[in-house]
């Protein structure tokens, strides 16, 4: 298995599905393979915290700040113009 095969199987990997005869490579390719190892390590990581974590609600002030700088680079990068979207 190529580092490039691995990644394409990676997220049913990650995800724990069972592919007995792609996880038998897989295992094999990662055993050998540092960076893959490094980013299999990752994800997992990054899977366990997100699955972890508990959401909890933005401050008033930063919900509208954050909403404005997303409306302002949308009509950015649109061309939408700011002035028949701009409530007065």
């Amino acid at each position: 298995m190529t580092c490039e095969e691995l990644l394409k199987a990676l997220n049913d990997y990650v995800d724990g599905a069972q592919l007995t005869e792609i996880c038998e490579e897989f295992s094999q390719h990662l055993a050998g393979c540092d960076p893959c190892q490094v980013v299999v390590d990752n994800i997992r990581q990054t899977i366990s915290l997100y699955r972890a974590g508990q959401p909890y609600a933005m401050p008033k002030s930063f919900e509208e700040r954050l909403q404005q700088s997303l409306k302002q680079r949308w009509e950015e990068k649109h061309g939408v113009s700011g002035s028949s979207t701009t409530h007065g």
